[in-house]
């Protein structure tokens, strides 16, 4: 079965393609990433699939369903999800107040100063079982912003695990952290159910090649390349594009 359809889908900037009719298919539970130079158009495309960004043309589908005029929180709740290149958290909550945002939203409450008591007791029980689940317990009670920068990406992954996604789009979850900090990200990436469908854009050829079932490459908005690692690296456009040539 076919999670999230992309068919020729294009993003005009002015004069600018950003994306130039982009097309791919991912099975559930397959773990694709994409790779790419800066500007090829990967995030521009992350917009359009989570629904943040308009396309000037084509079409998303989730599922079997048209997606592509729907809201970013409509896309939410049907099971889609994402973290964000740069880090987009609450510094100044607690890391357990964070979850309970999440799962409050994901579950879709609206935001009460004095939710009925069954109510807060269940989302208090969600939000202390993901942090359980992910090793943040220990942690629950700190304020977000004294967290390390490996520490609050591992949180924007829970956060997005909320949603409880059946399709999760991970937008560089290791760009900047230390090869401990990366070790733990992708633990957590490995560890996550194999139903759940992964997109996810990465930087570290190490990370995607040990992550993804299948790769594709794109540049200048379009993409170029698709496969699994033998195929990837044996691709002389590739090559000379992106990996870089002797």
């Amino acid at each position: 079965m076919i999670a999230l359809a992309v068919e020729t889908l294009a993003k005009n900037f002015g004069g600018v393609a950003a994306l130039a009719g982009v097309s791919l298919a991912l099975e559930v539970g397959e773990r694709r990433v994409l790779l790419g130079p800066n500007g090829a158009g990967k995030t521009t495309l992350f917009h359009a699939i989570s629904g943040s960004l308009a396309p000037s043309a084509g079409r998303v589908e989730f599922f079997g369903h048209d997606i592509t005029q729907l809201r970013p929180d409509r896309r939410a709740r049907l099971g889609l999800a994402r973290t964000f290149q740069i880090t987009n958290l609450f510094p100044r909550l607690s890391v357990f107040d964070s979850v309970l945002l999440a799962v409050a939203g994901a579950q879709g409450h609206k935001l009460e100063i004095f939710p009925p008591p069954s109510r807060r007791r269940q989302l208090r029980e969600e939000a202390g079982r993901l942090l359980a689940a992910w090793g943040f317990a220990d942690i629950a009670p700190r304020v977000v912003r004294t967290l390390s920068y490996g520490e609050q990406r591992q949180l924007e992954l829970v956060l997005a695990l909320a949603v409880r996604p059946r399709l999760l789009l991970l937008d560089e979850p290791t760009a900047g952290l230390s090869p401990a900090e990366t070790s733990r990200v992708v633990a957590m990436i490995e560890r996550l159910p194999r139903d759940m469908t992964i997109l996810m854009i990465e930087h570290d050829m190490d990370v995607a090649f040990e992550l993804a079932d299948r790769i594709a490459v794109m540049h200048q908005g379009r993409l170029i390349a698709e496969g699994d690692e033998a195929e990837i690296r044996a691709n002389g456009q590739v090559a000379e594009i992106y990996l870089g040539t002797e």
